[in-house]
């Protein structure tokens, strides 16, 4: 299997070393592809793929925006690009070399059963082969972006030279990557049809990537990548490598949450956690390529502590969201051992465990002998760490394509399918408040913005700043019924009744943004994050100073456009078809309750928040804003009541338990609770508006005051006093016009 050739700034320059990454949990996995090495020139110029930017005449690069020239490198020169490639070509082989051994141990190589349809030995062998690459080249394409926008320094607005050989092979990464993902494509309905690839015709894959989720999955792959593509061979800021990084990581996540674990019981879970699992292993073993790729640029230490603290974070994801799908797919312990999809998951365990034992080894060992200016220890074992990561990725194809334990029975429960959880039974507070539902992806949001939260009230207090408690305990209190509401029992019947769903979406939509404003995060992050020591680097803090500032946060801050986001999304999602359709799949439904506390959380932002970023506007305007979305809101609730016609029949049809009244006495209590509940929380924003509008005076007159007492002190004018000038010399000519004998009116 030949690897695809790293592009180069320069025409004739080397092109080396390859990179290998591990792949999500039973589902994906990370190939290797070539990278090019980076040096330091000499004195403080710098050097791309080993020339000097700005010397000879050989061919060009653009550097901060600017056409530079560089010099032509030695065609017969070696060394670094001969190590890359060597590098490269043991990754492959052991990725190739594991796929083959773990497939055959897996049982995915079975022989097919006579009289059943059979792909054909071209699928068989090319479909997990081609879905190596797709892994791979996501991943490379995920790393490149992002240590071109979040490691590197930049230049000014721009990214930097190496930023820029990154951001261009991520650019041609990206291309693979399209081209593989509409190739695996045509393979998964050769596979899914047992069809040989010389059979299929052009119509039955355009209806597969069109109509069917797994082709519609793999197509949006293939379009976002081509995206990414097309931003990263054009684009020179650190903006759009920012954007181009971020549509990576969306790009990876269409298969994942469409494949199997879409399927598998308790997806809540499953799903989830895959989603995590993919995303972490991407920047984790995507970082660590881009690092191998400018190894001998002078920025590589600055840029090396920076991924280490990445790094440790994507360990922890990649191995809680791993061990939760593996015991989603498992079903029972002792088939950890008694299954041959057991002894897979147990290699990949344990190759999770070599590549953190690894990581250790960077931290403790190679990164200060990388701040002391010895960096060979650091390549020797990056690349030992990319053979490590590449191995993992053909256990991890092999697991997507071997059975799992956990097998559908033969009569499965029609509710169970579509639900990922049994019909749950009639609503008890026991009921509600038991039987928990967790969702992964909610868990996570919820501790790590407690986690960081309270991390950073305490650098604030360690600094001798206070913080007042109340905002602690609102933000506190705020991810706890997020996380109350979407994983307690009563997320069961949310999915069932659509009473229960109105009232979760009103706590996600009122309640939990309300408390979230009153925490002021952005207010803590910007107090508590550090700035990083090199100026040119943008850190997290420099990060959400650019989102505060940018236009899409202005528009979006616009009371008019928070109002219309939050009143629109009401109307729209349940006077058309939307809500069934986004019932019907986790993605969908992660998306709908992420989308009432996104949309909830802008407008209270704008009328009650005070963290910098938000628009200042005079109070009485905010209160006729909330005014306005008062009336909107109840308005809503009594259009929701005088409905006559059922609500995404489609889904609440195949899902209305027996217990329960009807679909439209349900709806109907649905829609009173829509009107009813955002009475309390609209009475507590009114009450913290007029509180703000009282301060804001009282805070306007006390600076009024002390103006008039320095002007009094110093015998200069202040407002004030300017302005009882003009209020003496008005009534002076109102005298002076109507006469000393004429009274003046009162």
């Amino acid at each position: 299997m030949r690897e695809p050739a790293s592009p180069s700034p320069t025409p004739r320059s080397p092109r080396p070393s390859g990179t290998a990454v591990p792949g999500a949990a039973g589902t994906t996995g990370l190939g290797s592809v070539a990278a090019g090495p980076a040096t330091a020139g000499p004195g403080s110029r710098e050097t791309v793929a080993g020339q000097p930017v700005g010397a000879g005449s050989g061919g060009t690069a653009l550097v901060g925006g600017n056409p530079t020239t560089a010099r032509q490198a030695n065609p017969g020169r070696s060394g670094p690009a001969a190590g890359g490639w060597l590098v490269g070509v043991v990754a492959a082989g052991s990725a190739v070399a594991v796929l083959l051994l773990a497939l055959r141990l897996g049982g995915a190589l079975a022989a097919a059963i006579p009289g059943l349809p059979d792909p054909g030995p071209v699928t068989t062998w090319a479909l997990p082969t081609v879905r190596l690459f797709v892994d791979g080249l996501a991943t490379l394409t995920v790393g490149f972006a992002a240590t071109a926008a979040f490691l590197l320094p930049g230049d000014g607005a721009s990214v930097s030279a190496h930023g820029w050989l990154l951001l261009r092979r991520a650019g041609l990464a990206a291309a693979g990557w399209a081209a593989a993902s509409l190739t695996l494509l045509v393979l998964t309905l050769s596979d899914l049809l047992g069809v040989p690839l010389g059979r299929l015709g052009v119509a039955p894959v355009v209806s597969f990537g069109v109509d069917i989720t797994q082709g519609r999955a793999l197509l949006a792959q293939a379009g976002l990548a081509a995206v990414v593509a097309v931003a990263a061979r054009v684009g020179m800021s650190r903006r759009t490598a920012a954007l181009a990084a971020a549509a990576a990581l969306v790009g990876l996540l269409p298969p994942a949450l469409t494949g199997h674990a879409a399927g598998a019981g308790n997806h809540q879970i499953a799903v989830s956690s895959l989603a995590l699992h993919v995303l972490a292993a991407a920047l984790w073993a995507g970082g660590l390529a881009a690092l191998l790729t400018i190894r001998r640029s002078r920025h590589l230490p600055g840029a090396a502590a920076r991924y280490s603290r990445l790094a440790l974070a994507c360990f922890v994801t990649v191995a809680v969201s791993g061990l939760a799908n593996a015991a989603v797919r498992l079903g029972a312990l002792d088939q950890l051992w008694q299954s041959r999809y057991g002894w897979l998951a147990l290699g990949k365990l344990a190759a999770l465990v070599v590549l953190g034992l690894l990581g250790a080894a960077h931290r403790t060992r190679t990164l200060p002998a990388l701040a002391a200016g010895r960096r060979g220890a650091f390549a020797r074992l990056a690349a030992g760490e990319l053979v490590a990561f590449a191995a993992t990725v053909g256990l991890a194809v092999a697991l997507s394509r071997s059975p799992t334990p956990v097998t559908e029975p033969v009569d499965a429960d029609p509710v169970t399918e579509v639900l990922g959880f049994g019909m749950p039974a009639a609503p008890t507070p026991a009921h509600l408040l038991g039987q928990p539902l967790p969702d992964l992806f909610f868990l996570t949001v919820t501790a790590v913005g407690i986690g960081g939260y309270l991390a950073g009230v305490r650098r604030l207090r360690r600094a001798g700043h206070p913080w007042p408690m109340a905002r602690t305990a609102s933000w506190v209190a705020g991810l706890l019924v997020l996380a109350a509401a979407t994983g307690l029992g009563f997320a069961r019947y949310a999915y069932v009744l659509f009473s229960a769903h109105m009232a979760q979406h009103m706590v996600l939509s009122m309640l939990v943004p309300i408390l979230l404003v009153g925490g002021a995060p952005v207010t803590l992050a910007l107090r508590a994050l550090r700035r990083p020591t090199e100026p040119q680097v943008r850190g997290p803090r420099e990060w959400l100073l650019c989102a505060l500032h940018s236009r899409l946060t202005q528009a979006l801050t616009h009371p008019l456009v928070a109002l219309g986001i939050y009143t629109v999304s009401l109307f729209g999602l349940y006077f058309s078809d939307l809500l069934g359709t986004l019932m019907r799949s986790h993605l969908g439904h992660l998306a709908m309750l992420g989308h009432f506390v996104i949309s909830g959380y802008l407008l209270f932002w704008v009328l009650i928040g005070t963290d910098p970023g938000r628009p200042r506007l005079p109070h009485p305007i905010l209160v006729l804003v909330h005014l306005a979305a008062m009336m909107a809101h109840g308005f809503f609730g009594l259009a929701l009541m005088q409905t006559t016609t059922v609500i995404a029949p489609d889904w609440y049809l195949g899902v209305h338990p027996s217990w329960a009244s009807s679909l439209l006495e349900d709806q109907k209590l649905g829609a009173g609770i829509a009107w009813a509940f955002g009475e309390i929380p609209a009475a507590v924003v009114m009450i913290l508006l007029v509180r703000q509008w009282i301060r804001a005076d009282q805070r306007e007159q006390r600076r009024a005051d002390r103006a008039a007492d320095r002007a009094e002190a110093t015998g200069e004018d202040d407002d004030l006093a300017r302005y009882n000038r003009f209020l003496a010399a008005a009534a002076r000519a109102d005298i002076d016009a109507r006469g000393p004998d004429r009274p003046t009116r009162s």
